[in-house]
This record gives C-alpha cells, structure tokens and sequence, in this order.
C-alpha cells in the first residue's frame, strides 16, 4: 500500500495500485478534500479515472453524508456468480456458439430495452415500492418492465468459465439499468443545487438525504433481481442446447457501487464504494479479469485501512477511446484464442479488449493483505453489451 499523506486540507490517500495515473491520484486528491471524508479515501488496485469525478475503485465513509456523484448511474452493479450442476467438458466449442446465439436471440445489451411483447415477469413487492417523488413513483413500472433481465453495454458481460475441476459457472455482470440511471439523475441534481459544487453531498438526516438512501435501496435491489433474472434466462439457454435441466449448485451476489451504514473504529459510518467491494472477513468477493483472462474468488480479509473492501475487477489500463485507436479487431481475435464470442462484432468490441485492463494477477497480488484467493476460472464463452 502507497500511503499519499494529507493535511489541513486533504484526507490521506491509501492507494493499492502500483499503476494509477496522475489524472487518477488527481480525483482521488479533490476527494480527500471535500470537507464531509471520514479517515482515509482507499483506492483499490483497479483503480482508474472516472468521468463521474470520483475514480472507479474508490472508498471513502462519512459520518452522515451521503454523495450521489461517487456511485455514478448504475446504482446496484455488481456480479452474481454461480456453480451450475454441469461440467464444462459437456459444451464443446460448437455448443457454446449455440448457447451465444441464444443469448443474442433472448437477452437485449447496450442501449436496447424490452419491448411490450417480451417482458419479464417481475417480483410484484418491487414494482409496487413507492420512491421519493411522484414522478419517479409514476416511471418506476414502465423502467422495470422495460430493464429487467437486460445486460447494458459497456463492461457488462455474461461469462460461461470453467474451474480446475471442470466445473462450469455463470458470471453476469449488470446493474440497475435505466431504473437506476433515472434515480441518480434525481438525487444528483438535488445534491448539485445543495452545494452548487461537484461532489456535493446530501445530509441522511435531512429529508433530501434519507430520500437518496430510500431510492437507492430500490435501485440495489432491482439490480440484485436484475442480475438473477439474466441468470434464470443463461440456464435456460443452455438447457435448450443440451435438452436437458440446468439448475444452481451455488450462488452468490456482490455488488460495487453502494453505499452502507457500518462500524469501523467503534464509530458508525456511510461508506462508500465506487467501483469496489466489501471484504469483510467471511465475505465471498469475485474478482473478474476481463473477456480472455481469469476470474478470482476469493475471501475477505477485513482490512480495516481498505475499508474492508477490495478491487471489483482488473481495471482500466486504457481508456475507451485509446482502445479504440490502438486495438484493431484482428487483434482481439487472436488474443480471445478459444474463449468463444461473437467475432462478427470484434471492431466494436475493441473497448473491451484484454488489452485494455491490467493483468488480473498483478491486482491480485496487490491486495493480498485485502482478500485470500480460493478458486481461478477460465473463461469459455464470453456474451458482452
């Protein structure tokens, strides 16, 4: 860990990567400084510029504040991970291209929502939450029924991988969508207005600030609930390739973009988790790499000066508009090797490419003292918005 010292106007800075750029520790710096930052602000070993002004991998609490700015949009994202009750050996190459094409044919990604015809069924309790504002009240059905069981763009991913022992798991990578994106913008403004600053924060207390905490309960759970519906319509694809039953042997759901009320240091805080995850000791974390490397789980540690929390991924070593500059498709294709996906779409899927993010082992052995690793999966099948 790379201590950034502070001082009268700025918190210290722990950071875990060896890596980040100046424009980075930059965020990380005019963070430290909002007046509102209880101890440290950690920076996990992915940590990487963000648009949003607060970078992706950043942990900072604070006492009754909370920052609508530190989690961006998609409120909610995060990763459900599950053992399915196959082994990976069952689905050869020509099968996996079975199961994308079904993917395709079944799952809307990027920007497309569903249409009226093909909604999916959602929890009834989740529809009928009241949010903070009318308006928002009257969209929440109408952004549900559209968002539900859809991947989104950028990142987002479903991934079929295999384990040591030919295990086969399903990771989905997706968040709270437009649903999500709708209440951000609310609480945002209302957080800009407040302070008429960036990173301007809204009181838990007040009823501006316990109306953000409320609504983004919301959001995290129709994330959660997006994330299993993706995931009943994975098993279902595969079942129609093998003609047969695929069910869970196991599961687990992590989100990184939250914010929780916790006790550190004996004192109740908000913590906040941009682009991270909670490790507490007996947390089960994943740790995805990107579309043609390893994932990790592994076993929070409770690392008290990381805020008990750990990377959420590999992170960015060029941004989007680099990756598109410097990696041709061609190039993708040679570096994905078996990992099956859709090679028609290489050119736009260059953002994504391995050589955008970091090695996944170098963040790994960046916070050891973070998380204990316990299982490495290869990807085989790579399904992206």
């Amino acid at each position: 860990m790379r201590v950034i010292d502070g001082d009268v106007e700025h918190a210290p800075v722990h950071l875990w990567s060896s890596v980040a750029t100046e424009a980075t520790i930059r965020q990380l710096r005019a963070l430290a400084s909002q007046p509102y930052v209880v101890g440290p602000v950690a920076a996990m070993a992915d940590a990487h510029l963000s648009s949003s002004g607060v970078a992706v991998g950043t942990v900072f609490a604070t006492d009754n504040e909370l920052v609508p700015d530190a989690l961006g949009d998609d409120l909610g994202c995060g990763v459900r991970v599950a053992e399915l009750d196959l082994d990976a050996s069952s689905l050869d190459a020509r099968a996996l291209q079975r199961v994308l094409r079904r993917l395709s044919s079944v799952i809307p990604a990027g920007d497309r929502g569903r249409s009226a015809s093909a909604i999916v069924a959602a929890d009834a309790a989740l529809i009928e939450r009241a949010l903070s504002t009318r308006e928002l009240t009257r969209r929440w059905p109408s952004l549900i029924a559209r968002d539900l069981a859809t991947l989104g763009g950028g990142n987002h991913f479903i991934e079929l991988d295999r384990d040591p022992h030919d295990g086969l798991w399903m990771l989905v990578h997706s968040g709270s969508r437009g649903a999500g994106g709708a209440i951000a913008e609310h609480h945002r403004r209302a957080a800009h207005a407040r302070a008429s600053r960036p990173l301007g924060a809204l009181d838990v207390r007040l009823d501006n600030g316990a109306a953000f905490l409320s609504d983004l309960s919301a959001a995290a759970a129709f994330a959660e609930h997006n994330r299993s519906a993706l995931a009943m319509l994975v098993r279902e694809c595969i079942a129609a390739v093998i003609d047969g039953p695929v069910s869970e042997r196991s599961s687990f759901d992590v989100a990184h973009n939250t914010i929780a009320r916790e006790e550190h240091d004996g004192r109740s805080l908000l913590v906040h988790r941009k682009g991270a995850v909670r490790a507490r000791v007996g947390d089960r974390v994943v740790i995805p790499g990107s579309m043609a490397t390893a994932t990790y789980l592994a076993d929070g540690l409770g690392h008290e000066p990381a805020w008990c929390s750990c990377s959420h991924g590999a992170g960015r070593v060029l941004s989007r508009r680099e990756a598109r500059e410097r990696v041709r498709g061609e190039a993708l294709i040679a570096r994905m090797g078996r990992v099956v996906f859709d090679r028609r779409r290489a050119r736009d899927l260059v953002e994504e490419a391995p050589q955008a993010y970091r090695d996944v082992r170098a963040v790994i052995d960046e916070q050891r003292a973070l998380v204990t690793p316990t299982l490495r999966l290869e990807p085989v099948l790579s399904f992206k918005g």
